[in-house]
């Protein structure tokens, strides 16, 4: 019998590694929902250590992230890019996962070594409305990216983009 049980292995962790290794993004997913219409979307996503997330917010949604491996920094920010706050979650830290609220404006530094973690957030996905850039921060491939990044590092709260 047939119960549609899905059983994600370990080894999927490595594959989706490797799959981000060789990604221009450094980074690769794996989705768990069946289509952009289900009504929870949810992904295991494994990010290397130069993989950028363009800070950005969910005007409807909030969302969880479970880190699985690895460390991320969770940054948050005011509406002009001051940073608000910065939460270290993962391997080495208190903290297992977050939540950011609907609205939020946010974005994930990985650590050294990357991580992976599972993100569950409400659907259906409409890439239209899905998440809002913020447009004080260098859209992904742009040449600004690295230096960018490298602030994102080191930022702390109270710090403004460069």
């Amino acid at each position: 019998m047939l119960t549609g049980m899905k059983i994600l292995p370990r080894a999927l962790l490595d594959e989706l590694t490797a799959k981000a290794a060789a990604s221009p993004r450094a980074r690769a997913h794996h989705a768990i929902h069946a289509t952009a219409a289900d009504p929870v979307q949810r992904f295991i996503v494994v990010a290397l250590r130069d993989s950028y997330f363009r800070p950005h917010r969910h005007a409807t949604r909030a969302e969880l992230a479970v880190v699985m491996r690895g460390q991320f920094d969770v940054v948050t920010f005011a509406p002009e890019g001051r940073v608000l706050e910065r939460y270290a979650v993962g391997d080495g830290t208190a903290s297992m996962a977050y939540e950011t609220p609907e609205g939020t404006w946010h974005t994930l530094v990985p650590g050294a070594a990357g991580g992976a973690f599972l993100e569950v957030k409400q659907g259906p996905y409409d890439p239209a409305t899905a998440a809002e850039f913020a447009a004080w921060a260098p859209a992904e491939g742009d040449a600004s990216v690295g230096p960018f990044l490298l602030w994102l590092r080191g930022a702390r709260p109270g710090d403004t983009p460069p």
